[in-house]
Parts: C-alpha cells; sequence; structure tokens
C-alpha cells in the first residue's frame, strides 16, 4: 500500500493537487479545520473538480487535525500566513521519517514552517498551475502549468514524485528550487499588487507598461544583490509574457481583496521590502507600491499584514 498523501488546506491548489491524486488512484486524506468543516464536508459528498467545462467528484476521506493516525507525507497547501500555525497544530502526528511539501506563495513561510518541525523533510515547491475556488468543496481548473519542487539541504528526489507522474500533475525536480521561489516572489511582485490598486485583470497592466517596467528593473537590482542573478535574468520580459498569456486572469491577490480575504502581501511584497532593508539597496518605487497597499488594504477594512 502506498504512502497516503494528506492534504491540509482545501482551498484551490490544495483540492486540485487532491482530486488528481484521488483520481488516480492515489490514497488521500483531507486534514480539516474543526468537526464543524468536517460535517460540512461529509454533507457535500466529496471535492469537485471542474476540467474543461465537466465537473467530478472526488470522495476523498476527511478528517480533523487531532485524529491519531501518524502522517508521513503532508502536502501543506494553505495560505502563506496561515501554514505555520497549522503544521504547529498537526506537528504531534507527523512521523520521524515525515515529508512535507509546501505550496505557498511568496517567501518566509517555508523557513517558519520547517522550524517547527526540525525532524522533517520539508520540500518547497513553486506552482504556475491557475485554479480558483467556485463554491465551498469545488475548485475550476483555470489554467494548465508546472510545479517545480526541492529541497535546498538535500538535492535526492523523493520517490513520490512517480505518484505525481501518476496523476498527471506537470513538475520537475531541481537541485535550486530557492532560484525558482525567488522568481516567481518577483514576478507576483511585478503584478499583483498592481491589479489590485489599478483594479483590473492581469492584461489590464499593459496599461501601465512604464510602471511595470520601473518594478521590473527594482526587482531585478534586489535579486541580483541578493545572489540570485538567475532569478533576475530577463525578468521584465517574463513579466511582460505572463502579463499577456494570463490577460483574462484576475490575479489571487487581486481574488483575495475582491473576496474580503487576507492578501499574502507580508510573504509578497514584504518579504522583498524586508530583504532589500537587510541588503541595504535603495527600491524607492518597490518601497512605495507596498506603502500605496498597505493603505488601499486599510481603507478597506483588511489586515495589511
Amino acid at each position: 500500500m502506498s504512502t497516503p498523501w494528506h492534504v491540509l488546506g482545501a482551498g484551490s491548489l490544495g483540492t486540485l493537487w487532491a482530486t488528481r491524486l484521488a483520481r488516480a488512484g492515489l490514497p488521500v486524506r483531507l486534514i480539516v479545520r474543526d468537526s464543524t468543516r468536517l460535517r460540512s464536508y461529509e454533507a457535500a459528498g466529496g471535492l469537485t473538480l471542474v476540467e474543461n467545462g465537466q465537473a467530478s467528484t472526488q470522495a476523498v476521506p476527511a478528517e480533523t487535525a487531532d485524529h491519531p493516525a501518524p502522517i508521513r507525507r503532508l502536502l501543506v497547501a494553505c495560505k502563506a500566513y496561515d501554514a505555520e500555525s497549522a503544521v504547529a497544530r498537526i506537528a504531534p502526528r507527523l512521523a520521524v521519517d515525515a515529508e512535507l511539501i509546501l505550496l505557498q506563495n511568496g517567501l518566509g513561510s517555508q523557513d517558519a514552517v520547517a522550524a517547527q518541525v526540525p525532524h522533517a523533510r520539508c520540500i518547497s515547491a513553486s506552482s504556475t498551475e491557475g485554479a480558483f475556488r467556485d463554491g465551498d468543496w469545488r475548485v475550476v481548473f483555470a489554467g494548465h502549468g508546472f510545479t517545480w519542487l526541492g529541497d535546498a539541504a538535500n538535492p535526492l528526489a523523493p520517490i513520490w514524485l512517480d505518484d505525481l507522474q501518476a496523476a498527471n500533475i506537470p513538475h520537475e525536480w531541481t537541485a535550486d528550487i530557492l532560484t525558482r521561489l525567488w522568481r516567481k516572489l518577483a514576478l507576483n511582485c511585478a503584478i499583483n499588487p498592481l491589479t489590485v490598486l489599478h483594479d483590473c485583470r492581469n492584461g489590464g497592466l499593459t496599461e501601465h507598461h512604464c510602471e511595470v517596467a520601473t518594478l521590473c528593473g527594482e526587482l531585478a537590482e534586489l535579486l541580483e544583490r541578493c545572489g540570485q542573478p538567475a532569478a533576475a535574468d530577463n525578468l521584465q520580459a517574463e513579466v511582460e509574457r505572463v502579463i499577456q498569456a494570463t490577460a483574462a486572469n484576475y490575479s489571487s491577490m487581486y481574488q483575495d481583496v475582491a473576496n474580503q480575504r487576507r492578501t499574502e502581501i507580508s510573504y509578497l511584497l514584504g518579504h522583498a521590502c524586508k530583504v532589500a532593508e537587510r541588503h541595504q539597496v535603495n527600491l524607492p518605487h518597490l518601497q512605495q507600491l507596498q506603502q500605496r497597499l498597505v493603505g488601499h488594504l486599510r481603507s478597506l477594512g483588511l489586515p495589511s499584514d
């Protein structure tokens, strides 16, 4: 019997992974917040994936964090600001050889989670797959993409990558996951906050070319200064390509604000500005962007951290 995949976080990416793994016949268990959420989930009859307009439901078993069964493989798919506390709650259940796959946006939460579980192997993931929830326990697969996985402390690829192959989750193991994470952070910093402040889809940023270009220049300088030159390479060209390729989409930060949810600002712009300060790099436009976004979130009554 293969090791079960425990999935912590039934948001868009967690549901997207859980449904595809279950569809491939692999053992998956969903961990929900509390008994109220468990009853809601059981009433729904499972997780629903909408792909190419077709909906299919997978009856993935669910449990709460205090279930007694040990966990050997945990997909942490909750938001960056929830990851540390969510893993702390479940830490007593982790086996000595446990592996955690961290699917968080931005940077900062990965180190915080690893500090909670020093005996476990923490593998970081960077995904370009697009998905959004259109109802409770439902996810719409909005954009096929790719997931890079890696462990900065251990370059050896895990055997469970075969499960991702079986589930048709496009992926690649990389020895340089930090470059991927920094590159994704820079892309998110150049696109997401501007879509919120200009109240537009990604494609709307073509009307703000100069602002995007200025941010890309400062982000590339930051990446160079903190030892990530590969992540800085042709950054503006890739940002413009992503804007064109996802022109009809709303960024994840835009969706969070539209749905009155907390954003991951601290792990995106906040992290970039903190690192810039540490390296004594003056990035006035990036810092001004953070201040504008913080002010905007506060004006809407949303958390700004």
